[in-house]
C-alpha cells in the first residue's frame, strides 16, 4: 500500500539522511559498507511505501532510479581502473622507472631522488590510479630515506598528497573527477572531457608541489619505526606471550596492582580459558596456557627475555621457525647462519589477506615468520592478535631470518616496509601491461572510446593476457568504493528530485557576503573542501554536485565570461572535493601512508590544513583571472 505525503515531506527526510550518513560516516562504528547498504534501503523503502509523484503519476523515487548508481558508467569505469592498477601493480611495470632514482650517494642526492620520484608520482597520478603508485613507491621512499638515516615521517605525507595533487589534473586522475562529470551528465548538462580543466589543475597542482616538497617536511614530526622501536629506544610496543606448562612464570602472583618479578612490563589484558581478564590484576595469579597482551620498552623486555629465554614464543612456533631456517640455510650458497631481522609488512588495498584474521592467514607456516604487533593507522591494536581482522593500511611487524623476509618481497597480497633496498628486475608481463595501460590512455585522450569503454577493455585484456588472474582481478575490486558510491549515488539523486539540493543551494545564496558569483565559488570550494576530510572524496564529490548545479541556474552568468557556469561550478567540485589532505581518512592514500610514517591525525591536521587554505586562494585567483569571474 503506498501513502501519498506532501512533498515537502520527502525534502526534509532526505535531508536528515543524509545528516544522518554524514555523522555515521564520521563515527565509523559501523562499516563503510553497512551504512552504505542501510542508506539505500532506507531510501528504498520510503520511495516504495511513500511515493513521490509528479503531475502525470511517475514516482521520481522508484526503485529503477535509486539503483541506477550501480550501473553508473563512471563507477564501471573507476572499479575497471583499478584492476588495471592491480595490473601494473603484479607485473611490477613501473620498476623499471623508479630504480632509475634507486641511488644511495650522499644526503643531497637522496633528496635529489625523492623529489624526482615525488614529481615522478604527481605526474603519473594524472593518468594511473594513484593507489597502486603509491603502493609501488612507498618500499623504494623508505630504503632512499634509510640509506641516509632520515625519517619516513617526513616523506610519507608528501607522497600521499603529491599522488592526490596529480589526480587533479586530468578527467581519470581520479575517481571524484569521474564520478562528478558522471553526476553531471546525469542532471542534464554536457559531461566533462578528459583535458577540460587541465590547464587550472595543473596550477593548483604546481602551487601546491611547492608547498608539499619545500614546506610540508620540516612541519612533519621524526618518528621511528615499529622495528626501531623495539631494537632501541623507549617506546613501547605490544606483544603476546603464551605462558607454556614449564615456563617459570607459573604461579606469580600480582602485589599491588604489579607483577614483582616482570619489573616493568606492563600486561595490559590476561586471556584465561576463554575469558578476559582486565587489570587490575590484584589477587591473581600467572597460570599455565594463559596468554598475556603486554607492553614494554627494549630494555625492560631484553631483561627479561634473559631471566626466562624463549618466552616470547610457542613451542610451535619456534619448531617452525627453526624448520624453515635450516631449509633456507641448507638452500643458500654459502651455507652460513643467518641472524633473526624485523621487518614492517603493509597490507596492500587488493590483498587476499583484507578481512582475514591473523590466525588465518598462517606467516608462520608460508614464510617462517612470526607476528610481533600490529599498528593500524599508526595505532597499535592492543588485543588478542589471532582475532584481529585485517585491513588494508594495516602494518605488521615480524621477526624471522632475512632470506625469509627476502622471500616475501615478491608476495602481492603485503608490501615490506623495512629491510635491505632490492632492485628487482621487471617480471616479462610488464611491457604487456604497461603497454595496455598507455593504449587505454591514448584511446581515451583521443575520444576514439570513452573512458568506461577504453577502461573495461584495458581490464579485460590485463586477464586475457595473463597480467593478472580472474581472482587477483576480482580482489582488485573495492566493494567499500562501489557500495559507498552506489548509494551516494541514490541520495544525490534523492537530493535533486526532492528539492534538497535546491533547498541547500538557497541556504548559501542567502549569506550576507555571497553577492557575486566568485564569492559563491569560494565558498562552495572551502565547504567542500572540509567536508571532503570529514567524508570520503567520493560521498562528498556526488553529494556537492546537484548543490553546485543549482547554485550554477540561479544566479545569472557575468558578460563576457570564458566558461559556462556549469563547468565552472563542477570543475569547483572536482578541485574542492580533492583537497583530502587535512585527515587520514579523506582519501586511500592517506591510510596507506599513515603505517609507514607512523602518524597520528594531527599530523594530517598540522600539515594539510595550510595545503587547503593554499590551494582555496590559489582557486580564488585562478576563477577570477583565468575563468573570468
Amino acid at each position: 500500500m503506498n501513502i501519498i505525503l506532501d512533498p515537502s515531506f520527502h525534502m526534509w527526510f532526505v535531508l536528515a539522511l543524509t545528516g544522518v550518513s554524514v555523522i555515521a560516516f564520521i563515527r565509523e562504528e559501523v562499516p563503510l559498507e553497512i551504512t552504505s547498504v542501510g542508506i539505500l534501503t532506507v531510501l528504498l523503502l520510503v520511495g516504495q511505501l511513500f511515493p513521490l509523484l509528479d503531475a502525470e503519476g511517475n514516482n521520481h523515487l522508484n526503485a529503477a532510479s535509486l539503483l541506477a548508481g550501480f550501473a553508473n558508467p563512471s563507477l564501471i569505469a573507476v572499479l575497471a581502473l583499478l584492476v588495471m592498477g592491480q595490473g601494473m601493480i603484479h607485473t611490477d611495470a613501473l620498476r623499471i622507472v623508479t630504480n632509475i632514482f634507486a641511488i644511495n650517494k650522499g644526503y643531497k642526492r637522496v633528496w635529489a631522488a625523492i623529489l624526482g620520484i615525488l614529481i615522478f608520482v604527481m605526474v603519473s597520478s594524472a593518468f594511473l590510479n594513484n593507489t597502486p603508485l603509491v603502493v609501488i613507491v612507498i618500499p623504494l621512499i623508505q630504503a632512499l630515506a634509510a640509506s641516509v638515516g632520515m625519517s619516513e615521517s617526513r616523506v610519507m605525507i608528501p607522497l600521499s598528497f603529491v599522488a592526490i595533487l596529480g589526480g587533479m589534473t586530468t578527467l581519470i586522475g581520479s575517481s571524484t573527477n569521474l564520478l562528478v562529470a558522471s553526476a553531471m551528465e546525469e542532471l542534464g548538462h554536457a559531461p566533462l572531457e578528459f583535458f577540460d580543466f587541465v590547464v587550472p589543475g595543473m596550477m593548483m597542482a604546481g602551487i601546491g608541489f611547492l608547498y608539499v616538497a619545500f614546506i610540508a617536511p620540516y612541519l612533519l614530526p621524526d618518528r621511528s619505526s615499529m622495528a626501531r622501536d623495539l631494537a632501541g629506544g623507549q617506546k613501547e610496543f605490544v606483544a603476546e606471550l603464551d605462558i607454556a606448562s614449564d615456563s617459570k612464570l607459573i604461579g606469580m602472583e600480582c602485589v599491588e596492582g604489579a607483577f614483582p618479578q616482570l619489573g616493568n612490563l606492563n600486561i595490559k589484558l590476561i586471556q584465561r580459558g576463554g575469558h578476559l581478564i582486565l587489570p587490575p590484576f590484584e589477587g591473581y595469579a600467572i597460570e599455565q596456557g594463559d596468554i598475556l597482551i603486554v607492553s614494554a620498552t627494549r630494555k625492560t623486555l631484553t631483561k627479561i627475555l634473559s631471566s626466562y629465554p624463549g618466552f616470547l614464543l610457542s613451542e610451535e612456533e619456534s619448531a617452525i621457525i627453526d624448520r624453515k631456517a635450516q631449509q633456507n640455510q641448507e638452500t643458500s650458497d654459502d651455507g652460513s647462519a643467518e641472524t633473526r631481522i624485523l621487518a614492517e609488512l603493509m597490507i596492500t588495498p587488493a590483498s587476499r589477506m583484507v578481512d582475514m584474521s591473523l590466525s588465518h592467514i598462517g606467516l608462520e607456516k608460508q614464510f617462517g615468520v612470526i607476528i610481533l604487533g600490529i599498528q593500524r593507522r599508526a595505532r597499535v591494536v592492543r588485543r588478542r592478535l589471532g582475532r584481529i581482522r585485517l585491513e588494508a593500511g594495516d602494518v605488521l611487524l615480524v621477526a624471522g631470518r632475512r632470506s625469509m623476509v627476502d622471500s616475501m618481497r615478491d608476495d602481492t597480497d603485503f608490501i615490506v616496509l623495512s629491510g635491505s633496498k632490492k632492485e628487482l628486475p621487471a617480471p616479462g608481463k610488464a611491457p604487456i601491461a604497461g603497454g595496455i595501460f598507455l593504449s587505454v590512455i591514448v584511446l581515451a585522450a583521443m575520444g576514439i572510446l570513452s573512458i568506461p569503454v577504453a577502461a573495461i577493455t584495458g581490464a579485460v585484456a590485463m586477464v586475457a593476457t595473463g597480467c593478472l588472474n580472474m581472482r587477483q582481478a576480482i580482489r582488485a575490486l573495492d566493494r567499500k568504493i562501489y557500495l559507498l558510491v552506489g548509494a551516494m549515488l541514490a541520495l544525490g539523486v534523492a537530493l535533486q528530485v526532492t528539492g534538497g539540493a535546491r533547498y541547500i543551494a538557497e541556504l548559501i545564496l542567502g549569506l550576507p557576503f555571497v553577492d557575486t558569483p566568485l564569492t559563491m565559488v569560494a565558498v562552495l570550494f572551502i565547504i567542500i573542501a572540509i567536508t571532503t576530510n570529514i567524508l570520503t572524496n567520493n560521498a562528498c564529490a556526488i553529494l556537492f554536485t546537484p548543490i553546485a548545479m543549482s547554485l550554477a541556474a540561479s544566479i545569472e552568468a557575468p558578460a563576457g565570461l570564458a566558461y559556462e557556469l556549469p563547468f565552472i561550478f563542477a570543475v569547483t567540485v572536482v578541485f574542492a572535493a580533492n583537497c583530502s589532505f587535512a585527515s587520514p581518512i579523506g582519501y586511500q592514500t592517506n591510510l596507506l601512508v599513515m603505517g609507514p610514517g607512523h602518524y597520528r591525525f594531527m599530523d594530517f591536521i598540522k600539515t594539510g590544513v595550510p595545503l587547503v587554505l593554499i590551494l582555496w586562494l590559489a582557486y580564488i585567483l585562478i576563477a577570477k583571472y583565468y575563468f573570468g569571474l
